[in-house]
């Protein structure tokens, strides 16, 4: 069961963490930020490979976990802005223009590791 989110352990050692509620980057757990779990408060990935959980799973989390959730991962993303000097208009701009050319930069990357 899910009970609260939070950010999780950082593991030093960036060893893959799959299922659980204390790492952060893990896969397929729950309440820490990671990916292809629940209740989590917002995607981190740590660069492994990632295990999803069912649908029925995550849609299974309480309302006030979802809502929780959601007030933490907009007081992280505030405090990113606020580190980094940019704005909240500045980040959807960045946004706006970031997702225009996303795909042609995708490719770009595919193509220049290929090459190297």
């Amino acid at each position: 069961d899910v009970s609260s989110p939070k950010h999780g352990k950082v593991d030093v050692h960036n060893m893959p963490h799959v299922g659980g509620n204390m790492w952060a980057g893990g896969t397929g757990g729950r309440d820490t930020a990671g990916l292809g779990g629940k209740g989590g408060p917002y995607r981190l990935d740590a660069g492994h490979k990632v295990y999803q959980i069912s649908q029925a799973e995550k849609d299974a989390v309480p309302e006030e976990v979802k809502r929780a959730a959601r007030e933490m991962s907009e007081k992280a993303f505030k405090q990113r802005l606020k580190e980094i000097q940019m704005s909240e208009y500045d980040a959807s701009t960045y946004e706006r223009f970031s997702g225009a050319v996303r795909r042609q930069v995708q490719s770009l990357r595919i193509i220049l590791d290929n090459l190297q």
